[in-house]
């Protein structure tokens, strides 16, 4: 059996499973995943949410045709849509009795050591008091997930997901992908794809399974979760993928049941 009653969990959702194709938020798929993470607050997990999407459903909202391409018009379209987002989050969290708060975070948050301790901080005080932290890196000011830079420490939210798993000491960290998991190959492309469930060494040759890019809407792929991955392992924190069309799955996850891929730490 994997390892059980994880107490401090970090899930991440992408724009995928946010939003439908037109970039408007997906609010029954929203409202699943909330349900579940409240629950999981219910039994006594301390639980993060690392949230994606902002850009699309700011797109959406703004009646943009398309995702801008422009670096100001993307960060116009992320500081309407986070502000879409956390009145969802906070209106769907509350009518299961939950409260949330909303932090946004940059390359120098976690980069500076005062910083770094003052946000740490700010996480256990959350945590302490029963509130489910939502998080995003600040679009609106940081360029290091829509604008490609030499230095980022972010980057995109899988990687930021692992940092904060990492910075909270988290048992567990959740992706929830547009895939089950990780395959030997592309299984869109290849109808012999294996499924992977266990990983407990990134070698060469898994880091080469990842290949692309994620959707049209969001920024991740595989190798941003492989590189999420080596952060987690290295934490002492162990990573599931999973698919987040099923969100339940969350709980067969946190119960230690094969659900998914799993990177396991070394602890």
């Amino acid at each position: 059996m994997w390892q059980k009653n994880c107490y401090r969990i970090v899930v991440k959702v992408g724009t995928s499973t946010l939003t439908h194709d037109t970039g408007a938020a997906n609010l029954r798929s929203m409202d699943r995943l909330i349900k579940v993470l409240a629950d999981l607050q219910g039994y006594g997990h301390q639980v993060i949410l690392v949230s994606s999407g902002a850009i699309a459903v700011g797109s959406a909202k703004l009646q943009l045709p398309e995702r801008p391409r422009e670096l100001r018009m993307k960060q116009a379209a992320a500081a309407v849509g986070q502000s879409r987002l956390m009145y969802i989050y906070d209106k769907f969290f509350a009518e299961y009795n939950r409260t949330v708060a909303q932090i946004l975070l940059t390359d120098a948050d976690v980069a500076d050591p005062v910083r770094k301790e003052h946000l740490q901080s700010t996480f256990d005080a959350l945590l302490e008091t029963g509130v489910i932290p939502i998080v995003n890196e600040n679009d609106s000011v940081s360029t290091s997930e829509i604008e490609t830079g030499e230095k980022k420490v972010l980057g995109d939210n899988d990687t930021l997901s692992a940092i904060v798993a990492k910075l909270v000491g988290a048992d567990l960290l959740v992706i929830l992908s547009d895939m089950d998991g990780l395959y030997d190959k592309d299984p869109h492309k290849y109808k012999d794809a294996k499924f992977i469930s266990k990983i407990t060494e990134l070698s060469e040759d898994i880091l080469n399974m990842a290949d692309g890019a994620g959707t049209s809407r969001g920024t991740g792929g595989m190798v941003t979760k492989l590189s999420a991955a080596r952060i987690c392992m290295e934490a002492g924190t162990d990573m599931v993928i999973s698919n987040g069309q099923r969100p339940e799955d969350i709980y067969d996850i946190v119960d230690g049941k094969e659900v998914g891929t799993r990177f396991v730490s070394k602890k």
